[in-house]
């Protein structure tokens, strides 16, 4: 098999002594040596450089080496993969995920996971991230989904997941939406839908609003970023918010991004874990899937 070969040649490099790899490996010095034979006759290049001590890389050799580590990380986790397919993976597993995360984005990545994994029971908790981190420090939930900053601790993990760009948007008839850009002082004075205080994205727009020196002239306050999408639609104000929330808004015309001069707002999301709570195999399978899915993304 090339995996062979391509073992034998990583071992050889970093060894850097064909009689080391042949040892390290359990093989002989000529089986070794036609590995990697074989490897330069199938590549058409020369990989090594022998000498009577040690062997160095040629330029061929180099690149076939930065490749094979890769090779061999993908192999390995695709086996690894391929060993839980051929167990079955069942149990429940217990989310907590603040509202962007739990009504925009997991939704699909559950639905993925079920078609795939159909015996594992999942049941989300939808909370703001100061609810979620709670329950998670509690052991009442197996994982949790938050936004904004989470500090790892000596009991919590924290697992960075993606980013998460944060847009301020207006009903569609606002005297800002027909600005190709607003400056940051325009944002003054202006009425303002605002999550309640312990979400993350409450946090963020009042991080943002401090740092730009931006008082409201009046705020609503809504427990869920439905309620603030919809708010905004009516033309009670204007609001930050993640974009996951507002696409298919935007894309209708129902609310307007207002794009801010020279300033690109983003915010993290994070998994976060009990490290006191034991993980299950199934919940090992779901982070590995998840993780997977945003790494390709």
């Amino acid at each position: 098999m090339i995996t062979d070969a391509l073992k034998v040649f990583v071992t050889v490099v970093e060894q850097r002594h064909f009689s080391k790899a042949a040892a390290l490996l359990n093989l002989s010095q000529p089986g070794v040596s036609l590995h990697i034979k074989n490897l330069e006759n199938e590549l058409g290049a020369k990989l090594l450089h022998r000498s009577p001590k040690q062997v160095s890389l040629t330029e061929a050799g180099t690149i076939l080496y930065k490749h094979a580590k890769v090779i061999q990380t993908r192999y390995e986790e695709a086996r690894q993969e391929i060993q839980m397919l051929q167990n079955e993976v069942t149990g429940n597993i217990q989310i907590g995920a603040s509202f962007t995360i739990g009504e925009y984005i997991l939704p699909q990545r559950l639905a993925e996971f079920a078609a795939q994994y159909p015996q594992v029971n999942m049941q989300v908790t939808i909370g703001n991230t100061q609810e979620v981190l709670a329950a998670v420090k509690g052991n009442q939930l197996d994982i949790g989904f938050v936004e904004g900053t989470a500090q790892a601790s000596a009991e919590l993990d924290v697992i960075p997941y993606m980013k998460d760009e944060m847009i301020v948007v207006a009903p569609s008839g606002h005297p800002l939406s027909g600005s190709v850009v607003v400056e940051q002082h325009m944002l003054q004075d202006q009425v303002w839908v605002l999550r309640e205080m312990g979400s993350g994205t409450r946090a963020f727009s009042d991080q943002f609003m401090e740092e730009t020196c931006i008082l409201p002239k009046r705020s609503y306050v809504f427990t869920s970023s439905q309620g603030v999408k919809e708010a905004v639609a009516a033309g009670l104000g204007i609001a930050m918010v993640s974009r996951w929330i507002v696409h298919k808004e935007l894309a209708t015309g129902e609310v307007a991004e207002l794009r801010l001069r020279q300033l690109h707002l983003e915010r993290s999301f994070s998994i976060i874990h009990n490290k006191e709570h034991s993980r299950s195999m199934a919940l090992e399978v779901f982070l590995q899937k998840l993780l997977f899915v945003k790494k390709e993304g």
